[in-house]
């Protein structure tokens, strides 16, 4: 989360140094600074790359659980078809 408001930040900044027009004074080494409340350093904490972590666990989960459940249905519409084709 911290990442993609410095993200959007970042760009900000940068979208309205870009878009400003062409007889506009020239943009020197100190105009553009960032503003102070913004952190430089994104470190996750002990309990963010925990919850992350197991954010990604339970979509491995969820997606190993879909494709088991897809086979099963494949499967079993084989096995009714072919059933089907013997009578």
């Amino acid at each position: 989360m911290r990442t993609t408001l410095i993200t959007a930040a970042l760009l900000g900044a940068f979208g309205a140094a870009v878009a400003s027009p062409a007889s506009a004074a020239p943009i020197g080494p100190g105009t553009v600074a960032a503003p102070a409340d913004i952190v430089s350093t994104v470190q996750m904490d002990r309990m963010e790359r925990h919850m992350e972590r197991r954010h990604m666990e339970r979509r491995m989960m969820r997606h190993n659980m879909e494709r088991r459940m897809m086979h099963r249905h494949m499967r079993h519409r084989m096995m009714r078809r072919e059933m089907m084709h013997r009578m």
